[in-house]
């Protein structure tokens, strides 16, 4: 099965396996920079899988997913 990633990833990583996306810096995302970068490295957060398993971003996940189940 392959997987779509166009609308994920910066048009240079559209080819990359999801292992090798998950240890890519955060700017491999769409739409973030390499000032992201440096930005989220202030807060140890120096790989997709770092930002993926950070723990303030699954805290604001489970907010986002309790909102919707009570609209």
């Amino acid at each position: 099965m392959s997987l779509n990633l166009t609308k994920l990833v910066d048009k240079a990583w559209e080819d990359k396996g999801i292992n090798e996306l998950l240890d890519a810096p955060p700017s491999a995302l769409e739409g973030l920079t390499k000032k992201h970068d440096e930005l989220l490295a202030e807060f140890k957060i120096k790989t997709i899988r770092d930002l993926g398993n950070w723990k303030y971003a699954a805290k604001a996940q489970a907010l986002v997913q309790l909102a919707d189940g009570e609209s």
